[in-house]
């Protein structure tokens, strides 16, 4: 699929769009990803939410496992599993097992998450969000890299046990970080781990973030993720409407929604201002406008892998197209203009 580097994706939020059922949603997750494999992306990836329209999948390892039996070459991954409310041998389990079935096919994604009511309703804890994060992600990765785990720490203490089905290779988990000076950068540097970069953060920052992963990893060196937003349309003007005209509807109860498990105050988002931020800072146009901003990023991140949430109108009709219409008119543009690049064949 992709040469001298260069990987896309598809990136499935998964949202409930105005006038569908949440069944109606995951079919049409499952659809756009088998429409991914048949229009050239080298992967897809779903989000996990709890409690909330923005997105209603709540174990994105799950539906990976389904359309891992649906599809032959795509791979699939979660952006991200959850680690503050799920226990990392457990989705350790669940990775393996998915590895041996789909032959290497699937990819992990995890997070810190927040400090949302999710916390409380699984029973994990604040403490699992505000200090618990490294042990669960060393955790997990000690639970594919040997024939047996135990612990002995503040999150977690087990005596030893047998992991079954053995892990056939190590886990290299992405890790989705946020700005340059978060403790996940500095984390996954030191763990020689890929990071994930957000759609929040416009090309400029996330250069940053990977300068900052650099300074922390020493001899590291491993292909980052990017995350953005596309939307092709006949011109700049028609594509940025038909994204300002429905992101914001559905995104807004999805920010509401998140409720913080105790007292703290959070900022809030207004859903329009970041609708018009994205459309500001991500490849929003015509195919040739989005080619050129997805080359043009690609170069100035140093990050060729890059996945794309593509559901940002509000209706599987465009959504479809709009993912057709980037693996037909966008993606053989970029990969002609990066492959002969010297930033993206010595990045990831």
């Amino acid at each position: 699929m992709s040469g001298a580097g260069t990987r896309f994706g598809v990136f499935l939020v998964s949202g409930r769009f105005p006038g569908q059922q949440d069944a109606q949603v995951l079919r049409r997750s499952v659809r756009l990803a088998l429409a991914a494999e048949h229009a050239g992306f080298d992967d897809v990836w779903f989000a996990e939410h709890h409690f909330m329209s923005y997105g209603v999948c709540p174990s994105a390892l799950t539906l990976a496992g389904h359309v891992l039996g649906r599809t032959r070459t795509i791979e699939v991954g979660t952006a991200v599993s959850v680690l503050s409310t799920t226990h990392p041998v457990a989705l350790a389990e669940q990775w393996s097992m998915l590895d041996a079935v789909s032959d290497g096919r699937v990819r992990l994604g995890v997070g810190r998450g927040g400090p949302w009511v999710d916390l409380e309703v699984f029973g994990t804890g604040l403490d699992r969000y505000d200090t618990g994060f490294a042990e669960s992600l060393d955790l997990l990765l000690a639970a594919t890299r040997g024939p047996t785990v135990s612990a002995a720490g503040s999150q977690f203490a087990f005596r030893q046990v047998e992991l079954v089905p053995r892990a056939q290779q190590p886990v290299a988990p992405v890790v989705a970080c946020g700005s340059p000076n978060s403790d996940s950068v500095l984390l996954a540097a030191r763990r020689g781990l890929p990071m994930l970069l957000g759609m929040h953060a416009d090309a400029e920052e996330k250069a940053c973030t990977v300068q900052a992963y650099r300074d922390a990893a020493g001899a590291h060196a491993v292909p980052h993720i990017s995350t953005v937003l596309c939307q092709v349309g006949d011109d700049r003007r028609d594509a940025e409407r038909a994204v300002l005209r429905s992101l914001p509807g559905w995104l807004g109860p999805g920010l509401a929604a998140h409720r913080p498990v105790d007292g703290r105050a959070r900022a809030r988002k207004d859903p329009a201002a970041y609708a018009e931020r994205l459309c500001a800072i991500h490849p929003v146009g015509g195919a040739a406008e989005c080619a050129d901003r997805l080359a043009g990023d690609i170069r100035r991140t140093g990050v060729s892998h890059v996945i794309m949430m593509v559901e940002a109108t509000g209706t599987p009709e465009r959504t479809l197209e709009n993912l057709e219409r980037i693996g037909a008119e966008v993606l053989p543009a970029v990969r002609a203009n990066t492959v002969s690049s010297p930033a993206v064949r010595g990045s990831g």
